[in-house]
């Protein structure tokens, strides 16, 4: 999607929005993030976020964009973890777990993004590797930074595979999430923490994945790139 593509479907967003409490979070490419962020500023329910950034604070590397800079686009949010950064750039929980603590400190909040391949859910061995995930990635956040979090399960197996998760998969594996959390940081702090889901989320099967007690919102891919879809996603949550 090139600059021109990325403006008219932010504006094309917007002018469909209709008015909610709903809170919509615009995930963005690099080069779009400053216009981006001009398109919604006067629209309280909607949000900005980046698709990543670089670990370090500062230095000399090239071609990475680092805290600050999103920061001086108004960047609220940036996705961590997703599962194709880990895949094809190498990338694991230490390092996630850096760039959390850098974007914390930037007042700025993480999506975090664990889920397993086919491989794990085939064995049956989910639940233990994004238990693993979790722990590695976030819990040596204290109470109140790990309430700035968001959480995203992305059950690779079902993106792009033609393979679909169920609903009671779906919740079957926030249940766990949200166990794990209700471990270390209390049941209060636990039901703070919003967990979303990204497996395909279209139209189609927005309201019943968003209608399960542990699913508080979608991490939508492919369905976003067009308005109207995205718009549907959107009104199925309200």
């Amino acid at each position: 999607m090139d600059y021109r593509d990325g403006r008219d479907l932010a504006k094309s967003i917007v002018s469909k929005l209709r008015p909610s409490e709903t809170l919509v979070i615009l995930g963005t490419p690099y080069i779009h993030l400053k216009n981006t962020s001009s398109i919604i500023k006067d629209i309280s329910n909607v949000s900005l976020a980046a698709q990543n950034c670089h670990h370090e604070e500062s230095g000399a590397y090239t071609g990475e964009i680092s805290a600050d800079m999103l920061v001086s686009c108004e960047v609220d949010y940036v996705i961590l973890g997703h599962s194709e950064r880990r895949e094809y750039f190498g990338e694991d929980d230490a390092l996630i777990a850096k760039k959390i603590d850098l974007v914390l400190s930037k007042n700025m909040g993480p999506i975090y993004c664990c889920g397993e391949k086919l491989d794990i859910r085939e064995a049956g061995t989910q639940n233990k590797l994004v238990g693993k995930q979790v722990k590695e990635a976030l819990f040596h956040l204290d109470a109140d930074q790990i309430q700035k979090v968001v959480i995203a399960y992305e059950p690779v197996w079902a993106i792009g595979t033609g393979k679909t998760a169920s609903p009671e998969q779906a919740q079957e594996m926030h249940a766990h999430i949200r166990s794990l959390l209700k471990k270390q940081y209390g049941e209060e702090i636990a039901e703070r923490i919003s967990i979303l889901y990204g497996g395909s989320v279209k139209p189609a099967n927005a309201k019943e994945l968003f209608g399960q007690p542990d699913v508080d919102g979608g991490l939508v891919g492919g369905a976003s790139l067009k308005a109207d879809s995205f718009i549907d996603i959107i009104a199925a949550f309200e």
